[in-house]
């Protein structure tokens, strides 16, 4: 391995160890540059910024709930709900927020996007999709969660900003649309139309508590 690919794979280690430790917002080039033993024009050189960095050296973890044991009535609005903690932890920390804005420019982010999918996405839903479908209904759910954190998140479309998670508006709203009929056919799943009575799901319930 050369001078040059050494250095580089030290400020990757040094980078994810800090990104980890501490979250993007309060990591800058310079602690990774201390931390590597290097100039920071050097990250600079080798990744064209902080971003492009932390979307190289980070480990992203979804950290998907057991989707078998959910009603499939509700499987939208659990994934919504877990897709919005996730995002909306403090700090930034989880990182994913950065990974969507690099995604657009950045192949290296894209790449990591995709193995995203691959690897956490994809295993998640197995259990709950139709195995014929499985790829094109995660893709399409993907989609809704992604367009929802672009505009929310990167965007900031006001609607969007605006509605509170607090008041869980934004799980009950994404979830109906992750379980849009295209996606909903494909994957099996009852109407989303459903509502919840203790731990039963009742379809076709009239309630003043539906979304």
């Amino acid at each position: 391995m050369s001078k040059a690919a050494k250095t580089r794979e030290r400020i990757i280690e040094t980078a994810r160890e800090q990104f980890s430790d501490a979250g993007y917002d309060r990591v800058t080039v310079r602690d990774i540059a201390a931390g590597a033993g290097c100039d920071p024009a050097l990250i600079i050189r080798y990744f064209g910024s902080k971003d492009s960095l932390f979307a190289e050296a980070a480990q992203f973890d979804l950290h998907l709930p057991d989707l078998s044991t959910v009603a499939h009535q509700i499987l939208g609005r659990a994934l919504a709900t877990h897709f919005c903690a996730i995002w909306e932890q403090d700090s930034g920390a989880s990182g994913f927020p950065v990974l969507l804005r690099s995604a657009a420019s950045n192949e290296i982010a894209a790449q990591k996007m995709r193995q995203i999918f691959a690897a956490q996405v994809l295993p998640a839903l197995k259990p709950v999709v139709r195995r014929e479908n499985l790829e094109l209904t995660a893709a399409l759910i993907s989609s809704q969660l992604l367009g929802i954190a672009l505009g929310r998140y990167i965007l900031k479309l006001p609607p969007l900003v605006a509605l509170s998670r607090q008041e869980t508006h934004i799980p009950c709203r994404t979830g109906h649309s992750s379980q849009l009929p295209t996606a909903r056919r494909l994957a099996g799943w009852p109407s989303a139309h459903a509502t919840t009575l203790g731990n039963r799901v009742v379809v076709g319930v009239p309630s003043t508590n539906r979304c």
